[in-house]
Parts: C-alpha cells; structure tokens; sequence
C-alpha cells in the first residue's frame, strides 16, 4: 500500500504538469495531438477527438505532443524522407515541389502538396525503417504548415503554453502546503511517533521502524517524547526493552543497550513532530513562504553543485521513492510536505533555461520575438545538446548517491 501511495503521488505531480501544458494549449487554440503519463511505449491508449491518451512504461516523466514546434524546412524533410528515397526514387518528384515550397516559405503550397505526398508514400514498397522515417516526415509536415502550429503562434501563447507545466506544480505544491498547514502541519514539538531510525543504532538492531509509536520504556508507560527520553537518559548504558504501537499491535523490542553521544545516553532515533492547525489566513502565507523557501534552496544547492558536500545532497528517483516512504511511515502530513518539495523541484527544474526544458523553449521564444523570425530545427538540435548533457550529468550524480546512500535518501 504504500509503494501505491507513493507511486500514486509521484505520478500525481507529474499528471499536474502535463495537464498545465496541455489545458493551456487548448485556450490558446493549439490542439496537441498526445498526452501521455509515462513515456512510450504505451501501457494502454485511447482515441478521443483526435488526441491520443496513454499511460506510457517508462515512469519517468509525461509528454504532451504539441504539433509543429520547430519551423518546417525543406531539408529537414528531404532528411527524414533520404531512406525512402533511395528505396523508391519515384517519391523524389513530390518531395522536391515540397522542398521548394519551404525554402520559399510558401508553407500554404508545401501543405497543399502533401497529399501527393501521403499518396505516394501509401503506393511505396518500403522496409520498416525508411516507412518510420517517412510517416515522421508527413507527420512533421502536416502538423508545422498548419495553423494551429507551435512556431506560428504569438510569442504570448508559447510562453503560456510553456510555461503552464511548471506553474501548474507550483500551484499543486501551494494548495498541498495550504492544505497541510490549515488541517495539521509538523511543529517543532517532538511526538511519542518515530520519524527515522537511525543506521547501525541499538534501535535499528532491535527493528525499531519509522512509524511505530514508543508507548513504554523497560516496561514503564511513557504518554510523551520527554518522558520517553528520560527513560532511556536514565538507563546510562544499560539494556532496555521499548513498547511500541505499530499496525494496531503492541511490541516489545529489545532488550539493546543504549549508546551514549555527546555525552547524552541514546537509542538512536528520531522522532516526528506534532501536528499543528494554522487559521486559513496564516495557513495561505506559511504556504507562500514554504514554497519560496525551496526556491532559495534549489538556487543554492545549484551554486553549490561543483563542491562535494552540495552534490551529495541531490536525490534521483530511486532516492526520491526511498524518501517517500520514510515520510509516509512517519506520518501522512510528512509525506505531503515532501510531495509539495518534489513538485516545487519539478517546476523549477523545468524553468531552467536549457533547452529541452521548458525554460529553455521559453528563452527562445523570447529570442525568436527579438529577431522576428523561427530558428530552424538544427539550432534548437545543437543547443539541446549542452542541455542534455547538463542533465544526463545531474542524473548520474543523483543515482550515484541513491545507490551509495550519500544523498537525502
């Protein structure tokens, strides 16, 4: 139940986000032609008005397809349609009227010729690949001369468009933080509940887990964290047994000695906090503040991502999941702080100004409205390629310290 919880959660955030980009799309009058949860290949899809929904096998991310996102070029197709062509020369004559009509920018006329195109490419006997290859022509074609085509909309509607993603989880992040602020947010006042465990600790030997409740210490009842901690204060290094609540059952763990740091006798874990309600009003500014809070963090961890000790904070999925359901044991109000950082994360992630994130595809509308004029396809190409490593780089860190237990995780 709480791989699904967390699961659910994850995929929640990243269904905000696409759902961002998507709705947007069509206020502005761009159809997209996909949206996906999970990338392709598809676990399951539907057709409905002529948009595709699936959930795709790879549980890293979504897609939303928006038609026509890079201006059509004549050589651009020329390339996708070189294997058909040398299998079957007889499609050179359609693709050279239409190579023509796009170096003259005539785009009415490359649309106009397309189903000559389509026709002939339907006729052609061509192997798997060289007809993949094809379709992506046509397909590239038939979305970049239509109207509704990404580069071709005012500057305004890009950006919107773009930009609606992360904002939609910054939006999730703010009503997940007002929500949990308004109806029982962790204080600083520590609880009887078990938040972590600490590693190679007596508690973690005598299987001590997060989300038990400590209810008793060498047999005496304990109603609060204070007096829980005198009892294993008082033990001085001795054996103790601990009475814990955990699924509705009493158990008796240990008896483990306890451990003494900084000069404190100790069993070694941590508890969680209480639970605390905010009036609505204030409920609104602590979500505000929580929320740039991980704005001045994120910063502030990318400033420092060259020194080790920052690095090792950065937390790649399998980490993020690990986290997840630490959090969750320890409380459902912990879990929720945890998704509102995860979601704030996405969206800041996305606005970095590297293309293919959003931010990037933001910064070049931005440069296109200055120069009045698309970028061909092999700019955004070259570009992306800094991007991308920037973010392959970023992944390997993460997982390096998933896998190492260096990261939060």
């Amino acid at each position: 139940m709480t791989w699904v919880v967390v699961a659910g959660g994850l995929l929640l955030l990243v269904f905000l986000h696409e759902l961002g980009h998507f709705s947007v799309a069509l206020l502005v009058g761009v159809r997209p032609r996909s949206f996906y949860v999970g990338f392709p290949p598809a676990l399951f899809k539907v057709q409905r008005k002529g948009i595709e929904y699936g959930l795709g096998a790879i549980p890293l991310g979504g897609m939303v397809r928006i038609p026509g996102m890079n201006r059509p070029a004549g050589r651009d197709i020329e390339a996708f349609m070189s294997s058909a062509l040398r299998e079957d020369p007889g499609l050179s004559s359609p693709v050279k009227r239409i190579r023509r009509a796009l170096d003259d920018e005539d785009f009415a006329g490359a649309r106009a010729a397309l189903p000559e195109l389509q026709a002939e490419v339907a006729r052609a006997e061509l192997t798997g690949s060289a007809r993949r290859s094809a379709d992506r022509a046509l397909r590239e074609l038939d979305e970049g001369t239509g109207l509704d085509a990404y580069w071709r909309q005012a500057t305004w509607k890009r950006i919107a468009i773009i930009a609606a993603g992360p904002l939609a989880n910054v939006l999730g992040a703010f009503v997940i933080f007002f929500a949990v602020f308004a109806t029982g947010a962790p204080s600083q006042q520590a609880s009887t509940k078990v938040g972590q465990v600490e590693r190679n600790s007596p508690a973690e030997a005598a299987g001590l887990e997060a989300g038990d409740r400590v209810i008793g210490v060498d047999g005496r009842s304990a109603t609060t964290f204070d007096a829980v901690s005198k009892l294993i204060r008082s033990s001085r290094g001795k054996p103790i047994t601990v009475t814990v609540l955990r699924d509705g059952r009493t158990v008796t763990l240990g008896p483990r000695k306890t451990i003494q740091v900084q000069k404190r006798w100790i069993w070694g874990f941590v508890p969680t906090e209480k639970l605390v309600s905010y009036p609505l009003g204030t409920s609104f500014g602590k979500a505000g503040k929580e929320c740039w809070s991980v704005v001045t963090a994120t910063g502030s961890g990318f400033a420092g991502i060259f020194r080790a000790k920052d690095r090792a904070q950065i937390s790649g999925p399998v980490g993020i999941v690990r986290t997840s359901q630490l959090a969750l044991k320890a409380g459902f109000s912990w879990y929720l702080m945890l998704l509102g950082l995860i979601s704030m994360s996405l969206a800041l992630l996305n606005l970095l100004p590297l293309l293919p994130l959003d931010g990037g595809h933001i910064l070049f509308s931005l440069i296109e409205a200055v120069r009045r004029r698309a970028l061909a396809r092999e700019v955004y190409e070259r570009v992306s390629v800094a991007g991308i490593a920037f973010i392959l780089i970023l992944m390997y860190i993460a997982l390096h310290n998933d896998f190492t237990s260096r990261g939060p995780g």
